[in-house]
C-alpha cells in the first residue's frame, strides 16, 4: 500500500481547530471526519489528551486538564474541564490561548491553578479570576496545606556546581566547562535544579511572597527529582504543620551511580533543617548519613565502575531500616498518623520492585503492606479510616486495582484487560481513576470498590475522543500462552487488524518492549501504538519476555546482566510460535520493531535471527555498549545491567557476556534491511548509537534509512515530528512487508 496516500486522503481537520488570538494560537478541541475507518497518524495526533484530574473536596466536581494538540501549529494546548462527578455538564473553564494547567481545590467552590508560571484562582464558571502569586513567571509546581495558610511553590534555581558560570566578558560564548558526572539529564544540561520554596497565604489565598523561604536553601540537591518528577514527590500533613518531600542528597559522581533518595519530614512550624527527619534512614540531620558521614561522601558510594549489587551497599553501616533505593512520592494519611510512599529496597537499581511502605509516625516504625504481591506498586491512594490504601499494580500484563490494609492483606479488586494509570479517593467511598488500554486512550472512570473482583463496579464518565473513536473500526485483542526454551510459561499479546479474516494471510511484527524492566501491559501510546500498526494491516506479537514486571520477581530480574540471553530466546519463542500456530501470521512477511531496550533488542537480533525477518526498525536504541556505559548520562543504569566497567580486568562472567554480544560485534551478519530512528537531544541512549547502526549497515551494502530528529530526546513529542516518525515507521514496513 502507498501510506503517503493515504495518510494525505484519509482525514479532513475543520476549520475550528485553532483561531488567532492576541498573535497566539488558540487551540482547541480537533473536528475532525474520516474519510475511512482505518486509524492513521493524523486520528492519532488529533485526539485529546487527559493530563491530570481533581476532585473536589466534598466530591461533588471534578476538574480535569486537557491537552489538544495542532499539527498545523506543531505544538499543543493545555486546557482546563469541569464536570459533576458522575461525569454530567461538562464544560470547558480555559477560554485565552495560553496553557492553564495543574488544577488544585482551595475549596468546593475555588480552584487554583499555574498560568504564564504564576498561581491563579476562578470560581467553578471559570469566572472571577485572579493571580495569587508574583513571581515574574519562575512557578513551575504548586500545593496549597490543608488549612490554605501556606502554599509550596516549585521554582528553579541556578546550579553552577557541576557547569561553570562563563566569564562575565564572553556573553556570547556557548560552552560550557564541566567539572563532574550529571552534567546533563534526559535531554538538557544541567544549570538548574528544582527546590521547593514555602510562602505564606492571606484569607484570599493570595501569597505572600515577601516571606518565601527556599526549604533546601543552601543545598545543592534536587527536589523533585529529575527527570520526570513534580509536585507528587511532596505532601502537606493533614494538619498542615509538616511537609514530606523526595530528595537523593548526592551531586556528581555520586549521583550518577546511585538511586538513593529518601522522605524527609519538614518542620512547618520551626523551619529548621537540623530538625528535618530522614524517615528512610532513621536520622534527624538533613544531608547526613547516620554515621555522620556525608551522603554524597565517595566513601559511601563504593567503587563507581562496578554494579552496587555486588558491592553489598545494602547493609551499608549495617543499621536496622537503612534503606538505600528509590523512595518517592509521600502521601499522609487522613488522621495524620502515617506516611505511606514507594520504596525500592537496592541502590542502583531503578527497576527493583516497588513496595508501598508505611511509616508510623507516632512508634517510629515502617511496615511494607505490600509484600504478598510480588510485582511494583505504580499508584496509591489512603482511605478515610487510615487503615485501608488502594493501589494500582501490574499482574499477568494489565495495570490493575488492588486493597491493602496496615497488615498487608492484599485483595485484588479489578481484572480487566486494561491499564489503570493512576488514582485518588473521591467522595471517601468511591475511587476516582484514569483507565486505559490498546484500544483506547485515557478517560476517567469511577470505581465502586466490592469485597473481591466480582463485587467492584468501574464506570466510565469522560469519552474525550468519542468523535474520533465512533469513526474507526477497532483491531482485536487476544492473549496467547506459550512454553519457553527454558519450560516456562509466558503470555504475549496478539493484536490483530480491524475487520479481521483469520483466512487470510497478514504481513506481521514482532514488538520489543523498552526498559529493558518495563509492562507489557494494555499501554496507550502516541508513537508505540498497536491500534494504529493493526489499522495499516499488520497483526503485532507482544511478548511479556523475560525481564518485564508482573510475573514475579524471578522473571523480572533474570535479565539483568543477560540481555542477550534468554529474553531474545523468549523473543523467538513468541514469534516462532504465532508463525506456526496462529495460520493468518505469514512467516514470509514478518519485521521487528523496537526502541529503547526495544531498539538495542532489534539491533541485536539482525545479526542472529537466522532469516526470519523481512526488516527491522530501531528506535533510540544501544547498538555499541561500550560507548553505552561512558556515553550515557544515569550511569547506575549500565552498572547495574553490565556489572562492570568493559575496562576492568576483573570483571565479572556477566559483564564480560555483555560485551562480548554488544550488537555492534555482529555487523558481519546482518542482511536485513534496516530502519534507525534517533533523537538528538536523547542523553539516555546518546544519537551517535543510531547514527552507528547506520553508517554500519550502509558501509556493509544493507538497505538502510536513517530518521533522526536534532530537537527531540528519547521520545517524540512535537506534532509535526510524531507525523513524520509514524509516516516513515509505515513507509519502511510497507516497502518490505507487502
Amino acid at each position: 500500500m502507498n501510506y503517503k496516500i493515504i495518510a494525505a486522503a484519509a482525514i479532513i481537520f475543520a476549520a475550528c481547530g485553532t483561531q488567532k488570538d492576541n498573535d497566539q494560537v488558540n487551540i482547541q478541541k480537533q473536528t475532525i471526519q474520516l474519510e475511512s475507518d482505518q486509524m492513521t497518524p493524523e486520528a492519532l495526533w488529533a485526539m485529546s489528551r487527559i493530563n491530570g484530574y481533581q476532585a473536589s473536596p466534598d466530591g461533588k466536581h471534578i476538574v480535569f486538564q486537557l491537552g489538544y494538540y495542532s499539527v498545523e501549529e506543531n505544538r499543543s494546548h493545555q486546557v482546563l474541564w469541569m464536570m459533576n462527578a458522575d461525569g454530567t455538564e461538562q464544560k470547558q473553564l480555559t477560554t485565552e490561548a495560553g496553557n492553564e494547567t495543574d488544577a488544585q481545590w482551595l475549596d468546593n467552590e475555588t480552584i487554583a491553578f499555574l498560568k504564564g508560571g504564576e498561581v491563579w484562582k476562578m470560581n467553578l464558571e471559570g469566572n472571577k479570576r485572579k493571580q495569587l502569586s508574583e513571581t515574574e513567571g519562575k512557578v513551575e509546581g504548586f500545593m496549597f496545606s490543608p488549612d490554605g495558610k501556606k502554599v509550596i511553590l516549585l521554582q528553579s534555581i541556578d546550579f553552577n556546581e557541576i557547569i561553570q558560570k562563563n566569564p562575565d566578558d564572553l556573553p556570547k560564548a556557548t560552552g560550557r566547562v564541566v567539572t563532574d558526572l550529571m552534567y546533563r539529564h534526559w535531554d538538557h544540561y544541567v544549570e538548574s535544579i528544582q527546590h521547593p520554596f514555602l510562602a505564606e497565604v492571606n484569607s484570599q489565598f493570595s501569597i505572600l511572597n515577601s516571606q518565601l523561604i527556599d526549604i533546601l536553601e543552601g543545598y545543592p540537591y534536587e527536589c523533585p527529582m529529575e527527570p520526570f518528577g513534580g509536585i507528587e514527590q511532596l505532601a502537606w500533613s493533614p494538619d498542615s504543620k509538616y511537609i514530606a518531600f523526595t530528595c537523593r542528597c548526592k551531586t556528581g559522581i555520586d549521583y550518577s551511580i546511585s538511586t538513593d533518595s529518601d522522605i524527609f519530614l519538614y518542620d512547618v512550624e520551626s523551619k529548621d533543617m537540623n530538625k528535618t527527619k530522614n524517615l528512610c534512614k532513621n536520622c534527624g540531620e538533613f544531608g547526613v548519613v547516620p554515621d555522620g558521614g556525608s551522603v554524597d561522601s565517595p566513601d559511601n558510594t563504593c567503587n563507581p565502575t562496578k554494579s552496587l549489587k555486588n558491592q553489598h551497599i545494602n547493609q551499608a553501616n549495617d543499621l536496622k531500616d537503612y534503606n538505600v533505593g528509590y523512595d518517592t512520592n509521600p502521601k499522609f494519611s487522613p488522621d495524620g498518623r502515617y506516611v505511606a510512599w514507594l520504596s525500592m529496597e537496592r541502590d542502583g537499581y531503578e527497576s527493583d520492585r516497588n513496595r508501598l511502605c508505611v511509616y508510623d509516625l507516632k512508634e517510629n516504625t515502617k511496615t511494607y503492606v505490600t509484600e504478598s504481591f510480588d510485582s511494583s506498586v505504580d499508584d496509591f491512594c489512603w482511605t478515610p479510616d487510615s487503615y485501608t490504601l488502594y493501589y494500582i499494580g501490574v499482574w499477568h500484563a494489565t495495570e490493575n486495582l488492588y486493597r491493602t490494609n496496615l497488615k498487608g492483606e492484599v485483595t485484588p479488586l479489578t481484572n480487566d484487560w486494561s491499564d489503570f494509570g493512576s488514582l485518588q479517593m473521591l467522595n471517601g467511598k468511591q475511587i476516582l481513576a484514569e483507565r486505559h488500554n490498546f484500544t483506547s486512550p485515557a478517560d476517567l472512570y469511577i470505581v465502586n470498590p466490592g469485597e473481591n473482583i466480582g463485587a467492584t463496579k468501574v464506570k466510565q464518565i469522560t469519552e474525550v475522543n468519542k468523535e474520533i473513536l465512533d469513526q474507526l473500526a477497532k483491531p482485536n485483542v487476544e492473549q496467547r500462552w506459550v512454553k519457553t526454551t527454558d519450560d516456562k510459561e509466558m503470555l504475549y499479546w496478539i493484536i490483530q487488524p480491524p475487520h479481521f479474516d483469520p483466512n487470510k494471510k497478514y504481513p506481521t511484527l514482532l514488538f520489543c518492549e523498552g526498559g529493558p524492566q518495563s509492562a507489557v501491559s494494555q499501554f496507550w501510546s502516541y508513537r508505540w501504538n498497536f491500534f494504529i500498526m493493526a489499522s495499516q494491516g499488520y497483526v503485532v506479537i507482544a511478548p511479556n519476555r523475560r525481564g518485564v514486571p508482573g510475573f514475579g520477581q524471578e522473571w523480572l530480574e533474570e535479565i539483568s546482566g543477560d540481555w542477550t540471553g534468554q529474553c531474545m530466546k523468549d523473543y523467538m519463542t513468541a514469534i516462532d510460535d504465532a508463525a506456526e500456530n496462529l495460520p493468518y501470521v505469514d512467516r514470509d512477511r514478518m519485521g521487528a520493531v523496537g526502541a529503547s531496550f526495544g531498539g538495542f533488542s532489534v539491533y541485536y537480533l539482525a545479526g542472529h535471527h537466522d532469516k526470519r525477518f523481512k526488516c527491522f526498525i530501531a528506535h533510540d536504541g544501544a547498538f555499541n555498549l561500550e560507548a553505552m556505559y561512558t556515553e550515557t548520562e544515569e550511569n547506575w543504569f549500565s552498572n547495574w545491567e553490565y556489572d562492570d566497567a568493559y575496562w576492568n580486568g576483573d570483571r565479572t562472567a556477566n559483564a564480560d557476556k555483555t560485551y562480548r554480544n554488544s550488537p555492534h560485534q555482529f555487523i558481519d551478519k546482518w542482511d536485513t534491511p534496516i530502519l534507525c530512528i534517533h533523537g538528538e537531544k536523547d542523553y539516555r541512549i546518546n544519537a551517535t548509537q543510531g547514527m552507528s547502526a547506520f553508517n554500519a549497515a550502509r558501509m556493509r551494502g544493507i538497505e538502510a534509512q536513517l530518521l533522526i530528529f536534532p530537537d527531540e530526546n528519547h521520545w517524540v513529542l512535537k506534532p509535526q515530528n510524531g507525523i513524520l516518525w509514524q509516516r516513515t515507521y509505515f513507509n519502511w514496513l510497507d516497502r518490505w512487508l507487502h
